[in-house]
């Protein structure tokens, strides 16, 4: 995977470089659904929630910029116009800058995103904070951002990107384990699955240093906010994690012990579970998640009533071996092309 140099970078306050601004206070509850994205504090799809019709003679959000999660730091680009949440300290952040383009967006928000990821639901930024966050960059001869640069760098990447993605072929390499046909596909509840087990809360002020993962409501790092020694809630290995408030729809699959905090609830297989199976299920229960979002949460009973799509054996019961032989013959195939597509930003930036 490549690696940037940035020993020569600049460092730079983002409120110096942009204008730091929230969108009006607006809930997607009082829409209809439309044509224009939504863009709220998710950590996917761009940040889009959903696609809205705009109020009459209401003024979009202009694009162009970057927006900003504050509660996990996702970043993203936003090109076109859209509306944003706003209103409550969960608002997008929006940063424009008139040198902005599609390149040097992604490049500087993936900066960004790097910078902010400690931000947790349980100790969000604000327009403050993030405003207030430097972030290293390139620098031309004057000692300005070099967006040029920028811009050149991610359309190179955007080829080799390109490249790798076409040599990935799933549908022509994968065979047997390849082109999923979803069709006849069964439908099984999560509680079915799994026993939904909540969190217990567990303040900073309380926590002890140590080496035993803490999940919170993040979107990165598997979910792991600190590494405590308390004991008392401690949750077995091989299980997985599925955020109802913060990140909400988040899900990870835990190789460890760990604390779950009470944004979290934890889901306990009742059958032979193992990583394979999990990554499998991950995006599924996260695309179970998504009618969701922060100011909804996913109720414990709501989750249990949801339902994921999954592959059936013969007797109608979920193909678990399936699931598993399609995610190793996913991951030989997937190796080398993967390491291609890294665009190789430092954590240090």
């Amino acid at each position: 995977m490549v690696k940037l140099d940035t020993s020569e970078w600049g460092e730079f306050v983002i409120k110096d470089l942009f204008s730091v601004k929230r969108p009006a206070a607006r809930s997607q509850s009082d829409y209809m659904e439309g044509k224009v994205p939504f863009v709220a504090s998710g950590n996917y799809n761009n940040g889009v929630l959903k696609y809205l019709e705009p109020k009459e003679k209401e003024e979009l959000d202009k694009g162009n910029c970057i927006t900003v999660s504050p509660i996990d730091g996702s970043a993203f680009y936003q090109k076109e116009d859209f509306l944003g949440r706003g209103g409550a300290g969960s608002s997008i952040i929006m940063l424009y800058n008139p040198d902005l383009n599609l390149y040097n967006g992604c490049f500087i928000a993936a900066v960004i995103r790097a910078v902010c990821s400690r931000y947790a639901y349980s100790d969000m930024g604000s327009k403050d904070s993030i405003g207030a966050e430097k972030i290293k960059l390139p620098m031309d001869g004057n000692g300005n951002p070099d967006f040029l640069y920028m811009e050149a760098y991610m359309k190179k990447r955007e080829n080799v990107v390109m490249s790798s993605l076409a040599e990935l072929r799933f549908v022509g390499t994968l065979k047997k384990y390849g082109k999923v046909d979803t069709e006849s596909w069964g439908k099984f509840t999560i509680q079915s699955l799994f026993e939904v087990v909540k969190g217990k809360r567990l303040t900073k002020a309380d926590m002890r240093e140590g080496n035993i993962r803490f999940i919170g409501a993040s979107s990165n790092n598997n979910g792991i906010t600190a590494f405590i020694s308390n004991e008392g809630h401690i949750h077995p290995a091989n299980t997985i994690t599925l955020s109802y408030n913060g990140s909400v729809g988040e899900a990870f699959y835990q190789e460890e012990k760990f604390w779950a905090s009470d944004d979290v609830n934890v889901l306990y297989p009742r059958f032979a579970l193992n990583k394979y199976i999990a990554l499998f299920m991950i995006p599924l229960l996260k695309r179970a998640g998504q009618q969701y979002a922060f100011i909804d949460k996913w109720k414990k009973e709501d989750m249990e009533k949801d339902f994921i799509m999954l592959p059936v054996d013969e007797n109608g019961n979920p193909d678990f071996d399936y699931m598993e032989q399609h995610m190793k013959h996913a991951e030989e195939v997937s190796k080398d092309a993967i390491n291609k597509l890294g665009i190789g930003f430092p954590a240090n930036i």
